[in-house]
C-alpha cells in the first residue's frame, strides 16, 4: 500500500516535509500546497523556495496546481518539468468559497465543458510531465460523480485520487465512502483515496472493505499524529492483526518538532511569524497530547518565544512522566 501526504495550505511547506521525512519514513510521496495560475504569472519567492529541487533532496514531491485556464496550466507546468518534475498534480478539490467563486479546484467541476476543454488542453500541450489529478466527487451532489468520472477515464491521468465529498459539504459529515467500490470498478486510471481516516483502526477498516485500493492519501490525521503512517505499515508488515493504537513516540514528536521550529527561525524575520506557523502546527498536534486544557494555552497565547519555549518544554516534560 501506497501511502501519500496530503497538501495543506501554509504547513506542508518544504521545512516542514524535510523534517517530516527526516524523522518518519512511512511516506512514499509529498504534495506541495498549490501554487495558483494567471497570466503573467511567475513563481513568487515563496513558491520557489518551496519546490526547489535543493530544498526537497531526497524527497519524492509532486507540485500542485490550481488553475482553470490552459494556457497559464501549460506554461507553469513548463517550469516545474525544467525543474526536473516528472509528474505534476492538478487541484480539483480545493472547497474554499475564494478559491470556487473563481471556478478553480472543486468550483471548476460545476463547468464540465469547460474542464473538457481544459483538460484537453493540458493533457495535448503537457509533454514533459504526466499529470495527476485530486479531485471531490463534484459541486452540489454526489450524482455528479459518474459524469466526472467518465470525464477522466478519457485523458491519461497519471493517478486519480479522489475525496469523497461534493464541494458544498467542505470537510462536514461523513465522506462518501459507498462510491469507492464503484470508482474503483470503473476507473481507466490509477486510483488513490483520500478523506476522512485519522486513525490506524480506521485505516484497518478501510483496506479490508476496500482490498483493491493501491494507495492511500492521509492529512489531518498525520498532522495530529506525525507517526501514523510509520505506525501503520510497521503493523502491516509484522501481520498483527489488532484494533489497539500504537503507543505514541514523544521524544520523536519533539526531535520533528524542533527540526520545523528551527527550520521557521531560519527562514523567517520576526517571532510573530514564526510563532504562527508553530501554532498552525500545534493546532492539531496537540491532539496527540494527554493534557489539560490550560497548558494548551499557555502554546496557543504565547507571544514571545521565550514564552512559546517554556509552554512547549512543560508539554513534554508532562507527557514524559506520564510514559
Amino acid at each position: 500500500m501506497k501511502l501519500y501526504f496530503a497538501p495543506m495550505e501554509g504547513i506542508t511547506g518544504y521545512i516542514f516535509r524535510n523534517a517530516h521525512h527526516h524523522y518518519f519514513t512511512g511516506i512514499d510521496r509529498y504534495y506541495t500546497p498549490f501554487i495558483t495560475t494567471h497570466k503573467n504569472k511567475e513563481l513568487t519567492s515563496r513558491e520557489k523556495n518551496d519546490i526547489l529541487p535543493e530544498h526537497n533532496e531526497g524527497i519524492a514531491v509532486v507540485p500542485q496546481i490550481l488553475s482553470n485556464n490552459g494556457e497559464d496550466f501549460i506554461k507553469m507546468a513548463r517550469i516545474l518539468c525544467e525543474l526536473g518534475y516528472k509528474e505534476i498534480n492538478l487541484n480539483l478539490g480545493c472547497p474554499s468559497k475564494t478559491v470556487v467563486t473563481k471556478q478553480k479546484g472543486a468550483g471548476f467541476l460545476a463547468e464540465k465543458e469547460k474542464l473538457h476543454i481544459f483538460l484537453e488542453q493540458i493533457f495535448s500541450g503537457v509533454k514533459d510531465c504526466a499529470i495527476s489529478i485530486k479531485t471531490r466527487i463534484g459541486m452540489d451532489a454526489v450524482e455528479e460523480w459518474e459524469e466526472l468520472l467518465n470525464l477522466f477515464n478519457q485523458y491519461p491521468v497519471k493517478e486519480l485520487i479522489v475525496h469523497p465529498r461534493i464541494q458544498k459539504e467542505y470537510y462536514n459529515g461523513n465522506t462518501h465512502q459507498e462510491i469507492w467500490q464503484d470508482t474503483l470498478k470503473n476507473s481507466k486510471n490509477p486510483l488513490c483515496y483520500n478523506g476522512d481516516l485519522f486513525t490506524e483502526k480506521q485505516m484497518d477498516t478501510f483496506v479490508k472493505t476496500y482490498p483493491d485500493t493501491k494507495a492511500i492519501m492521509l492529512g489531518r490525521g498525520l498532522l495530529v499524529y506525525p507517526g501514523l503512517a510509520d505506525r501503520w505499515k510497521a503493523k502491516q508488515e509484522s501481520g498483527k492483526n489488532t484494533d489497539r493504537e500504537g503507543s505514541i513516540d514523544y521524544n520523536k514528536i519533539r526531535e520533528f518538532h524542533d527540526e520545523v521550529y528551527e527550520g521557521y527561525q531560519r527562514i523567517m524575520s520576526g517571532e510573530r511569524n514564526v510563532l504562527f506557523k508553530m501554532k498552525e502546527l500545534w493546532f492539531y498536534l496537540i491532539h496527540s497530547f494527554p493534557i489539560e486544557e490550560k497548558m494548551i494555552k499557555k502554546i496557543r497565547k504565547a507571544e514571545k518565544l521565550s514564552e512559546y519555549n517554556r509552554a512547549v518544554n512543560a508539554v513534554f516534560q508532562m507527557v514524559n512522566k506520564e510514559i
